[in-house]
């Protein structure tokens, strides 16, 4: 099944608001269990960068979970980071994670490089996959980390039905929707690591890790 594109950004208030309700805990729960678990040597702190960060959740997660790492996260959809920014309001992250609104790729982060870029389910609504690959290999100091975890495309449309009716029957019809175009516009592993290869990223790992997601992760040299 050939790859079908999908906007890049989620500017709908309520499309965004549906987004951040859903019930996303297993999958972003296992994001960090296998970000700790490939990452072993990640320090106990340092700057962070989360690229196309949406609401918030996975951030916020990271940030809980490695208390002594600062995160920059930046999301080009305004309605997006509204719900991040009411997320993080007032509790004690507010000093540890800040919020940019950007669309990738960005001329300029807050910051010259990271120790650390992470990314959740950003890559499938790019229409040019390089924008992320050359945002990480731009922003991460030389010996840096990277994690991604994103969506992989099934085989037919129906196996994407199919996963929809799995993983999302109880959402929202808006959400079931965004889902299934979601897994349309992903990627193979294969083209992934072209991907990389044309990115000089060769060195990072791949590894599918469900029935719909797939991981990279590594050390980005200089």
């Amino acid at each position: 099944m050939n790859r079908i594109p999908e906007p890049e950004l989620m500017l709908d208030d309520a499309q965004a608001r549906a987004y951040a309700s859903a019930d996303f805990d297993e999958p972003h729960r296992r994001f960090l269990d296998l970000l700790r678990d490939k990452l072993p040597t990640l320090a106990a702190g340092g700057m962070a960068l989360d690229l196309g960060c949406g609401p918030g959740d996975v951030t916020l997660r990271f940030a809980r979970a490695f208390p002594q790492w600062s995160i920059d996260a930046v999301d080009g959809s305004a309605a997006m980071l509204a719900l991040a920014r009411k997320a993080v309001a007032g509790s004690d992250l507010a000093s540890r994670v800040v919020f940019h609104e950007a669309v990738l790729p960005v001329r300029s982060l807050p910051r010259e490089s990271y120790d650390f870029v992470f990314c959740n389910s950003l890559l499938h609504h790019l229409a040019e996959p390089a924008t992320l690959w050359s945002s990480v290999a731009r922003s991460l100091r030389p010996g840096g980390l990277v994690f991604v975890m994103d969506l992989m495309r099934p085989a037919c449309p129906e196996a994407a039905q199919a996963l929809v009716e799995q993983h999302a029957s109880g959402e929202p019809a808006v959400l079931r929707s965004d889902f299934h175009n979601s897994l349309l516009a992903a990627f193979r592993p294969a083209e992934v690591r072209e991907q990389l290869e044309l990115a000089s990223l060769g060195q990072l790992e791949i590894e599918v890790v469900s029935d719909r997601h797939f991981i990279v992760w590594g050390v980005v040299s200089a």
